[in-house]
Parts: structure tokens; sequence; C-alpha cells
């Protein structure tokens, strides 16, 4: 699997759009590949692991997102079960699942229906992992500042609005992953 390749099927163009999905990608790769080199008790796929960074924010394009350049339909918090259906198509049911559960810390059944977001009805919690680690590393990097890499403090800060259980879970992976 080479995923330059599949961003570049879905970013032809060597636009500004391609180049922020791409640092971005690659500051949450080399954040997730520094967790499995700090955790080799942990026994991470780093293949995939790269792979699955790469590739978790491939469905972006088809978002409305305009400060990121993201001139799609959807609303941004689509992106995720977006992406993931476009790696499924591809042949990427694994990958497809890191795309689907790295929104905030995942989000559970009861956080959609209680909260009527408009993805699709299921549980999109990360399980394995790498899509724990995944996810983890995502929190630190913002796709509008691409030259920072967030503290934990921050990240805190701005999982807060969404409840005690996004920030429950990522001070677990604090704990587990730094």
């Amino acid at each position: 699997m080479q995923p330059l390749e599949l961003i570049e099927r879905y970013y032809p163009e060597p636009d500004r759009l391609r180049e922020i999905l791409l640092v971005h990608s690659r500051s949450v790769a080399n954040k997730a590949l520094w967790i499995a080199d700090k955790h080799p008790e942990l026994q991470l796929d780093k293949e995939f692991l790269y792979e699955g960074a790469m590739l978790h924010d491939i469905g972006i394009f088809l978002t409305n997102a305009p400060s990121i350049e993201c001139h799609g339909t959807h609303p941004y918090i689509c992106h995720g079960y977006l992406g993931a259906d476009l790696l499924r198509e591809a042949g990427y049911p694994r990958h497809a699942l890191v795309c689907e559960r790295h929104t905030g810390t995942g989000l559970s059944l009861e956080e959609i229906v209680r909260q009527q977001l408009p993805v699709p009805h299921r549980d999109m919690q990360p399980i394995s992992l790498e899509e724990q680690v995944i996810c983890f590393a995502d929190k630190f990097f913002s796709k509008t500042h691409l030259d920072k890499e967030k503290t934990p403090e921050a990240v805190l800060k701005s999982l807060s609005r969404f409840g005690e259980e996004s920030t429950n879970r990522f001070e677990e992976w604090c704990t587990r992953f730094l």
C-alpha cells in the first residue's frame, strides 16, 4: 500500500489543500511513530501506523471548511466516515477504520445520537492500539497552524468543549503513550 498514491488520486493538483493535508498527515505519522519507538512493549505495527496516519484525513476535500481550503458540501465532522468510504472502495478496510474512528477522541453511538451529529449512527471509537495512537497523535496538530505541535494541556483545553468522555480518554492516552 502506497498512501501517497491514494492521496494523489483524490488530490491530483499540487495546491494549498494537498499541502495542508500532507504536512498535517506527516506530523501525525511522525508523532505516531515516535510513540511506537518509545513503547516497544506495545508491539505496534509501524508500517500500518504510517499508512493510517497519512490517510486518516483523506476525506477532508469532500467537506466545507474554507479556512483550510476545503470546498466540498458536507460538514467537516463528516470527513472521517467519508474518508473511510473512499478507503473501503479502494480495498483498504482496516485503514478505513482509522479514518472513521479518529474524530475527536472517537465518537460513541450515544454521543452521535445525543448531539444529533450528521454522521452514520454507529460506534466510531478507536479500538485497536494503532487506531488509538493515530487518533491521539492527531490531536496535537491542527490544519490551521501547521508549524506548531500543541501541548497536552492545550489539547485538553480544546477537547473540554466536547465533554468529560473526550478529556478522560485523552488523559488515559497521555498516561499510556507519553
